[in-house]
């Protein structure tokens, strides 16, 4: 699944599921989110997707790295708030089911915001 949401981690938007198999750029890319952000200028920062060990990479990687882990922090919330459903943490179904129950998760933390 991919997620729009605020700098403070308030989950915005919430795609359908894809097959765990399909890479983050090209659901990212399918769903339109891409194209939209490009248009609007929109600063986006998605995860590495990599990892390699602190000691196979520069000094000025690993210390690039703690910066863009510090900036995405608050971004994972949106995720660390889906997780929480007892609901979601051991789902086994169809991507169009998942897809369903995240959206009614999202409904629900949606008003727990506004009111």
């Amino acid at each position: 699944m991919q997620v729009i949401a605020r700098p403070d981690g308030t989950p915005l938007w919430f795609s359908r599921a894809t097959p765990g198999r399909t890479h983050d750029l090209t659901a990212a890319r399918a769903h339109g989110i891409v194209q939209a952000c490009l248009t609007r200028q929109i600063l986006v920062l998605a995860d590495r997707a990599y990892y390699y060990h602190h000691s196979e990479q520069p000094k000025h990687y690993q210390q690039f790295n703690r910066d863009h882990a510090r900036l995405r922090a608050p971004g994972e919330r949106a995720f660390a708030q889906l997780k929480s459903w007892r609901l979601l943490r051991r789902t086994r179904c169809s991507t169009r089911r998942i897809g369903t129950v995240v959206q009614a998760v999202h409904t629900l933390l949606t008003c727990s915001y506004s009111g």
